[in-house]
């Protein structure tokens, strides 16, 4: 259990019953001595798990740990009316059952469904980073779902209040903003200031060009407050800075479904630019020239 609780860091031992800004060790009680051994197929999966997508490459290292060493840290289940319910470990116990294991060692605890949905979120803030939109998601639901302020919520996992307080407000951007952060096409950073934008469709545009462009985050930043200064002066949006259209949109779409492979239109000014096409080998590399060629 040690091992277990340093792995997972200070917030998630404090709710399996260690020291630590929770106060849930005292309120649910701690982990039963020692771990137990539970048939895989009488656990269910955790309903507040907030993470949504899980990587193949972890999952498939994660298997092949299992099958060279064994598990080193038991899963942590509650008991229910229809037997476990998981509390922690969703990737451990995927990669188990992908493996055809039929048991799988596990730590039992008395918690309740406020105290799971806390473990899943601290589990995956300290081990297995979710993605910024999951986080926001997960923190919003359980403000929501249990009526608690962030400061509240802050102390309980150990983190600052502004953090959550940052990561929820992206949830007020566009889903087509959230999609690109979730995908990784922008950063949070990147986010929270188109948020300084106030019109949707705007900030639809600056991820757009963002994206195009490869801006940074202090980019965007003086792209935005330059922008919001020329709204208010009435003054025309200089050429260089330029949003992509749907018709150059569509364009770029058709050259990638035409060559097969990753292309980008990067705006200059009206009329200047960049076409630039990736490419990821050799043989790749080779195809694409071959295709120009034979377009020339």
């Amino acid at each position: 259990m040690i091992t277990e609780k340093r792995r997972l860091g200070r917030g998630l031992d404090a709710l399996l019953g260690g020291t630590g800004p929770s106060t849930l060790a005292s309120q649910e009680g701690a982990a039963e001595a020692g771990p137990s051994t539970l048939p895989i197929d009488q656990i269910t999966a955790n309903p507040y798990q907030p993470r949504r997508d899980f990587d193949p490459e972890e999952l498939s290292a994660l298997k092949q740990s299992l099958a060279t060493h064994g598990l080193l840290q038991p899963i942590v289940v509650r008991p229910t009316e229809q037997g476990y319910q998981l509390v922690a470990g969703e990737r451990r116990l995927r990669a188990a059952r992908e493996v055809g294991w039929k048991d799988i060692p596990v730590h039992i605890v008395d918690f309740n469904d406020q105290a799971t949905f806390e473990a899943a979120l601290v589990e995956n803030l300290q081990r297995s980073d979710l993605n910024p939109i999951e986080k926001a998601q997960g923190f919003h639901d359980y403000l929501q779902r249990y009526r608690l302020t962030q400061e509240e919520l802050a102390q309980k996992i150990g983190l600052d209040r502004s953090t959550i307080a940052n990561l929820i407000r992206l949830l007020e951007l566009p889903m087509v903003v959230q999609d690109a952060v979730r995908m990784g096409q922008i950063s949070a950073g990147h986010a929270r200031a188109l948020l300084a934008v106030d019109e949707p469709a705007q900030q639809e545009a600056l991820c757009r060009e963002v994206i195009a462009k490869g801006l940074s985050v202090r980019q965007v930043e003086a792209l935005v407050k330059e922008a919001k200064g020329k709204r208010e002066t009435g003054e025309p949006r200089r050429p260089s800075e330029v949003v992509k259209t749907a018709h150059v949109q569509q364009i770029e779409d058709e050259l990638r479904q035409r060559f097969a492979t990753r292309i980008a239109i990067k705006l200059r000014g009206v009329e200047k630019g960049q076409i630039v096409i990736h490419f990821e080998n050799n043989a790749e590399f080779e195809r694409v020239v071959s295709q120009l060629r034979d377009a020339a």
